[in-house]
């Protein structure tokens, strides 16, 4: 997040010229360790009021797993299964506000246990259930007026950094686009490695380098502070740690991935992302691709804009024998180039940080046009 430089009123010396800095809401309460999970009852206990449920957003992966039986159920909560075969839309986060409201009224707080998404559509259903209208309203920087009920993250994947996120990445109806504001943030998060143990080794892969690159566009990007810089810096050393240095995926593969995920998310908030999830937001909004997935596809054909990231990306790929799909936009029509070309070049901050404030003179459409048909 770049300053703002402000003259300061008449009434104070005119040669003087200062700078304000972004002011912004961090999460409330973090908890680490393995087996921190165990604790979550008693973390609920206090925010409990009485006659409303706490809901439980559960990722559909674990339905019928143990996980699923370690859930601290009590009295009337609700325990719902997230269905993220595809990203949060607004439609969803608008049906599932107004099935609690109709049956209870009021909830005591919103539980997301999952990974990004499951925790995306969590902290959406919190801020719905306290502010009017639809979520779709809301998509876009600070427009959220109200906070939203009590809400916790745990994350069953590493890498996204949504657990510590001021944004919730929804698709609506015209657009990929978070709902960023100061009451997005979630009260608690609940880090325990061990519940990352079992994630599809691909999965995790692709999670993994969401992280990656955020830090890498990060590091990069013209909104660059040290605050950003020491956590990038940071959580880049431990993917590197994980994805290259590891002979073998372990627990400290978990522990290390799961800090370089909050150090990732930490970074961002007072920076930017850049151009790789510009143009994958106009891939998941038109296709449906997965943010994780989406940012490698993209990544793999940015060596003009970050060379030395690309390469060692490239390297990770071919040590864990990874593939990054190829031919997504072979067969596309001028008018879907055109639905992906808008909805990348909506994402106005992303591009700044990446390209500078005369990126719209940098990336035209025709050259956006370009980087869609090399995916």
């Amino acid at each position: 997040m770049r300053a703002r430089v402000i003259q300061l009123s008449s009434q104070q010396n005119p040669n003087i010229r200062y700078m304000q800095f972004r002011n912004f809401k961090m999460v409330g309460y973090v908890i680490y360790g393995r087996g921190s999970f165990n604790q979550l009852d008693a973390i609920l206990a206090p925010h409990r009021k009485e006659g409303a449920p706490m809901v439980f957003l559960l990722d559909h992966y674990f339905q019928g797993k143990p996980l699923e039986n370690r859930i601290p159920l009590r009295g009337n909560d609700k325990l719902l299964y997230a269905d993220v075969t595809h990203e949060p839309k607004t439609s969803q986060v608008d049906a599932l506000a107004q099935q609690l409201k109709d049956e209870f009224g009021t909830v005591s707080g919103i539980v997301g246990i999952g990974g990004g998404s499951t925790m995306d559509l969590a902290k959406a259903v919190s801020l719905m259930m306290t502010n009017p209208g639809s979520s779709a309203d809301y998509q876009g920087w600070d427009l959220v007026k109200l906070p939203g009920v009590y809400k916790v993250g745990i994350p069953t994947l590493s890498g996204t950094g949504a657990e510590v996120s001021r944004t919730t990445v929804l698709t609506g109806p015209t657009r990929k686009l978070g709902m960023n504001s100061d009451f997005t943030p979630f009260d608690q998060i609940v880090l325990d490695p061990e519940l990352t143990k079992d994630a599809p080794k691909n999965q995790r892969f692709y999670t993994g380098m969401d992280c990656y690159i955020h830090c890498i566009e990060s590091l990069e990007g013209t909104y660059l502070n040290e605050f950003s810089k020491s956590y990038g810096e940071k959580a880049l050393e431990l993917c590197r740690d994980v994805f290259l240095e590891a002979d073998t995926w372990n627990d400290e593969c978990d522990d290390k991935l799961m800090m370089a995920s909050y150090a990732g998310g930490m970074s961002i908030a007072y920076s930017q992302v850049g151009v790789a999830h510009a143009v994958s937001y106009g891939l998941s909004y038109l296709l449906g691709t997965k943010h994780g997935i989406g940012n490698c596809i993209v990544f793999d054909k940015l060596e003009e804009y970050y060379p030395a990231g690309v390469a060692e990306f490239k390297q990770m790929v071919k040590k864990g024998g990874y593939e990054i799909p190829k031919g997504l936009c072979k067969n596309l029509t001028d008018e879907q180039f055109d639905t992906m070309i808008n909805v990348s070049l909506g994402m106005k901050p992303l591009w700044e940080n990446a390209l500078g404030k005369d990126w719209e003179q940098i990336m035209t459409r025709k050259k956006l046009r370009h980087l869609y048909e090399q995916l």
